[in-house]
């Protein structure tokens, strides 16, 4: 049965082995699950006469499966992270091999010169400590191990900061080897290089400020974080749920177009620093000030807004009362990143001192419960008539406010 195969995802080993096509095969099995279940198929006779049971089965059932697939999910990018340390060492080494026949195609006609020596050879100091270091990090994705954040996504404002410092560190290998060789050394003052010298420290600085924001937001539950499988590239454009973001968006782009353009001057006057006018700098300010002011912005904490009793078609108006369904009504109950089937699984109602799981409700497609701003559960029978208080706790960790309501006899 799918669901079977799903199960054996808790072993990490085969999990590794899998890779992530054995891992969207699972979840491919999980989806045809959900879809047969939500048709009402596969339901034991046993509790198929009761509409409760039988939705609490289907939604056991789920979470047992969502269980699983996370733990393949987890190996998977476990193993993905082993694998990518080739990837960008391949990428390193492959700039150099590039670098290395641009100069010989532009060397034609004109001669092997200084610069183009100077060129290859800082490549070169560069490329061999980001070997090392990849090395060191084997076991965290190799170059990119600086860039994943602590949710396990490639961080936008690092990868930018680690653009500039690298056409940083290059630049002054590659002019210390010019005046090694005794080029001018008029190029070297800060009239040359203040540009180039404000557009690194500004994304340096947009890098640390935004881990501190992120962090601060998320510890005061003003910022839910749910934690990805592995990083993908989509991370730098994107955000948590996979959606292009226009910060982030123009922060790479103007960043990358600035970085390119500074790299041709390097290569059109190779005897000073590239100089980046301060039009561009303030480009580029105004892109980090906006990806900044986003980050400030972005998610918020969950609240419920109301309680009421689920009503079925047909039933009577009356209160709430001890194995009723209730409706929680708000917002932020599913942050991004946590649509997938197990973190769904991690939502929890507080009800007075019970924790109740909301249950998995399938329909074709998707789940009808729970979603971002409506939840349904059956109020626990061990809640004792009387005022008892709401809340909610999210896939995140993060509860919402507390709501008051009335249960009946």
């Amino acid at each position: 049965m799918a669901v079977q195969e799903a199960r054996q995802c808790g072993d990490h080993v085969r999990c590794a082995e899998g890779g992530r096509a054995g891992h969207r095969r699972v979840v491919a099995a999980f989806l045809a699950r959900r879809d047969e279940l939500a048709a009402g198929q596969g339901v034991p006779a046993a509790v198929a006469h009761s509409p409760g049971a039988s939705r609490q089965w289907v939604s056991d059932e789920l979470a047992q499966s969502a269980r699983a697939i996370e733990a393949r999910g987890r190996a998977a990018g476990d193993a993905w992270r082993r694998r990518v340390r080739y990837a960008t060492l391949g990428a390193v080494w492959g700039g150099v091999v590039a670098l290395l026949l641009g100069q010989a195609l532009t060397a034609i006609g004109t001669g092997w010169t200084g610069p183009r020596t100077a060129g290859l050879v800082a490549a070169l100091l560069l490329a061999v400590p980001l070997t090392i270091a990849a090395h060191a990090h084997r076991a965290s994705g190799g170059v990119l191990a600086p860039l994943v954040g602590e949710d396990n996504r490639l961080s936008t404002s690092r990868a930018v900061a680690a653009g500039w410092l690298l056409f940083a560190v290059y630049t002054v290998l590659f002019l210390a080897l010019r005046l090694a060789t005794g080029a001018d050394r008029a190029g070297l003052g800060i009239a040359h290089g203040a540009g180039l010298l404000t557009v690194f420290a500004l994304t340096a600085a947009v890098a640390v400020a935004t881990r501190r924001i992120v962090w601060a937001r998320v510890a005061g539950q003003r910022l839910q974080k749910v934690r990805a499988d592995r990083p993908r590239a989509a991370d730098l454009l994107c955000d948590d749920d996979g959606r292009a973001c226009l910060t982030d968006v123009a922060h790479v782009l103007v960043s990358g177009a600035v970085l390119a353009l500074a790299a041709v001057r390097l290569g059109r006057a190779p005897d000073r620093l590239p100089g980046v006018p301060w039009s561009l700098v303030l480009l580029v300010a105004v892109a980090a000030a906006g990806y900044l002011a986003a980050k400030c912005t972005e998610g918020g904490r969950p609240a419920i807004l109301s309680v009421v009793r689920s009503r079925e078609a047909g039933d009577l108006d009356a209160p709430i009362r001890t194995g009723d369904d209730i409706e929680i009504r708000g917002t932020g109950f599913v942050p991004a990143g946590a649509s997938g089937p197990d973190p769904l699984t991690r939502l929890v109602v507080r009800v007075g001192s019970v924790h109740a799981h909301v249950p998995l409700v399938p329909v074709p497609g998707g789940f009808a419960n729970p979603t971002d701003s409506v939840l349904t559960v059956p109020l626990p029978v061990d809640v004792e008539p009387g005022r008892v208080e709401v809340s909610v706790v999210t896939a995140s960790g993060v509860e919402t406010n507390r709501v008051t309501i009335d249960v009946v006899d």
